[in-house]
């Protein structure tokens, strides 16, 4: 059985090979990944078997960065190091933030809702 990242030898549309530039978000999560890489809190291989384990319908709908959000929220909750409630009053505080100011969508934010 193929995992969502297996995709070699599949049809697919094509592929845009422009660098983008990253957005503030973006550089924060690779950040962070960079720092609890260094410290040995989650290895390159766990975090490759988290993303990977997102199942075929969120890998593919979600982003690169989007995909290495939801891996990284659910590795510090099995490690005991943030809890689920905590990480999820933060989302909606951000949220609530960024609907406020205009930043978010929140119909389409509900349409796309994993």
């Amino acid at each position: 059985m193929r995992g969502p990242h297996d995709v070699g030898g599949l049809p697919d549309g094509p592929v845009d090979p422009e660098t983008h530039a990253l957005t503030f978000w973006e550089k924060q999560i690779d950040a962070l990944r960079g720092v609890i890489g260094a410290k040995k809190i989650v290895l390159t291989d766990e975090n490759r078997r988290y993303v990977e384990g997102l199942g075929h319908d969120a890998y593919d709908r979600l982003t690169y960065y989007q995909r290495w959000t939801a891996a990284l929220s659910r590795q510090m909750v099995d490690k005991g190091i943030l809890p689920q409630d905590e990480i999820d009053a933060r989302v909606a505080e951000i949220r609530e933030r960024l609907a406020a100011d205009g930043e978010l969508d929140i119909e389409a934010l509900a349409r796309d809702r994993i």
